[in-house]
């Protein structure tokens, strides 16, 4: 990797912080009387493209999935040790189970596909 690359992959594990920091303050949001986990979604298509950036740079299976480890990380650590110690993710909540698998699943997935397409070049 040459150093601008490595520059850019630092911005990109930066970016899944940022974005995993956005997602978990705003997950209990609500519109109306009705919940509204909106960053959900965000982490469903966001989380993805990090990764599929990521694996421009390197066909090494920890620079490619570095996002996803970084976002997962930062949500389980400000999730359980939040701001003011607060707990925002909550074991018995559905909008916890549904930001982590929004997040994590289809990233995994990008994962697969990009060492898959890499693998058979």
């Amino acid at each position: 990797m040459s150093p601008l690359d490595r520059v850019v992959f630092g911005f990109l594990l930066v970016d899944a912080v940022i974005l995993a920091l956005v997602e978990l303050l705003f997950l209990p949001s609500y519109v109306g009387a009705v919940q509204f986990p909106i960053t959900a979604a965000l982490a469903a298509v966001t989380t993805p493209l990090l990764v599929a950036e990521a694996a421009r740079f390197s066909p090494h299976r920890r620079v490619a999935g570095a996002p996803l480890v970084v976002w997962f990380l930062t949500v389980l650590v400000f999730g359980v040790f939040g701001p003011g110690g607060d707990m925002v993710l909550l074991g018995n909540d559905w909008r916890t189970l549904l930001l982590l698998g929004a997040g994590a699943l289809p990233s995994a997935m990008m994962l697969g596909i990009v060492l898959g397409k890499r693998a058979n070049a």
